[in-house]
């Protein structure tokens, strides 16, 4: 559903969906997103649970109905729940979701769920202990997979698995991850490696390009499923003998822009337009007073005719983005 008035680009899309990050901070070392951990770089500190509450309210009054807390990794802030219900009691929120790497998700699923989370993204990019432990610096594969199981028993409306595609490291696990969704009710999304500031030798070692996938999909009788409202980028195909789902995320397909419905917003509170976009505006001066909220609505409208049509990674442009935790992703 949208509200009026619907927060819109030059080109005719409408954002409904703001991806929020909390934090830059996360306790992961992903050899495609930070390898060598993560980096203090900044002095300022986090956007604080009031701002929060007023950027939330702000993007909920043109139109924004779904909003994703990220990071780094969201849950390391010791108030994340608080973070959580603040946007989920946020009048015209009907969908909050988060993305995690799992840590510790067994035992703080159901928090998070009280706290009014409905929708769980969660990394898992092997299933092999052993490619886990290479690719994300920890030996926690038992864990993150018994924080799936946590997550739908907790009653999580939508549970997802993010899986990163790399070449060598686990291309060659496609079919032990469609095993793995046969009888979970999950949606595993296959995310094509994109390159970032930092990671160029990495990309240019381990990218593949996801339609790999979608032709083993396409060969095994798995079907493109019609696009959902509010849906993210991917392109989510499903089959009748398993009760999970296949997405695919391919930044460099042709048109993967055209149907771009996402904001970001980083954790110290700037507008990001794109995620591989020159920069961010900073919205945090407006976010210090209930009063400046007609304001600070009016400057994202203004903004918005700054967005481009798409991303330039197929030159390889990337922005200014250095690496995914920075907004998170």
């Amino acid at each position: 559903m949208y509200y009026d008035p619907p927060l819109a680009d030059g080109y005719g899309r409408r954002f409904p969906y703001l991806r929020l990050s909390v934090t830059d901070v996360c306790n992961f070392k992903c050899s495609y997103c930070l390898p060598d951990g993560y980096e203090k770089t900044y002095s300022d500190p986090f956007l604080s649970a009031n701002e929060v509450r007023r950027l939330v309210t702000a993007f909920s009054e043109m139109g924004t109905w779904k909003v994703r807390l990220t990071g780094g990794e969201p849950t390391v802030r010791p108030d994340f729940c608080d973070l959580a219900r603040i946007v989920a009691l946020t009048p015209g929120i009907e969908k909050t979701a988060f993305t995690t790497n799992g840590y510790k998700l067994p035992q703080r699923a159901r928090d998070y769920f009280n706290a009014g989370l409905r929708a769980i993204n969660i990394s898992i990019d092997s299933l092999d202990p052993r490619r886990f432990h290479e690719i994300t610096g920890h030996n926690r594969l038992e864990e993150v997979v018994d924080g799936v199981r946590a997550a739908l028993e907790a009653g999580f409306e939508s549970v997802k698995i993010n899986t990163v595609l790399l070449k060598g490291l686990n291309d060659d696990e496609i079919d032990g991850f469609l095993s793995f969704i046969e009888n979970r009710p999950v949606s595993l999304r296959f995310i094509e490696l994109m390159q970032t500031g930092d990671n160029l030798t990495y990309f240019r070692k381990r990218h593949i390009p996801a339609t790999v996938v979608k032709e083993r999909l396409l060969a095994r009788g798995w079907r493109l499923r019609a696009r959902e409202d509010g849906a993210g980028p991917a392109m989510e195909y499903e089959h009748p003998d398993y009760r999970g789902r296949i997405g695919i995320i391919a930044p460099y397909a042709k048109d993967f822009c055209a149907t771009c419905n996402r904001l970001r917003v980083s954790a110290r509170g700037h507008l990001h337009l794109c995620l591989f976009g020159a920069g961010g505006y900073d919205l945090r001066p407006l976010l210090q007073d209930d009063g400046q909220i007609e304001e600070l609505k009016g400057m994202a409208v203004n903004l918005m005719q700054r967005k481009r049509a798409g991303h330039f990674l197929h030159d390889g442009d990337t922005g200014t983005r250095q690496h995914l935790a920075s907004v998170g992703g």
